[in-house]
């Protein structure tokens, strides 16, 4: 069973999040698209596992990444 922070009342559909106030979110998200470097931790552990995937075989790896197009 999940329990319950102590403090404060909470009313539903509320929220305040001092990171989005003071634009943290959306400067980790403009350094995300621009570097492709993902900031959230399991975008991180998705791009490294990848990584380490493709330089074990290498040849699997490019034959999913490549898709048929027809026209």
């Amino acid at each position: 069973m999940a329990t319950k922070k102590s403090g404060g009342i909470k009313i539903p559909g509320v929220s305040f999040s001092w990171k989005r106030a003071l634009g943290i979110t959306q400067a980790k998200q403009k350094f995300a698209r621009k570097t492709g470097i993902p900031t959230t931790k399991s975008g991180l552990e998705r791009k490294v596992g990848r990584a380490v995937l493709d330089m074990l075989d290498p040849a699997s790896s490019s034959s999913k990444s490549k898709k048929s197009t027809k026209k």
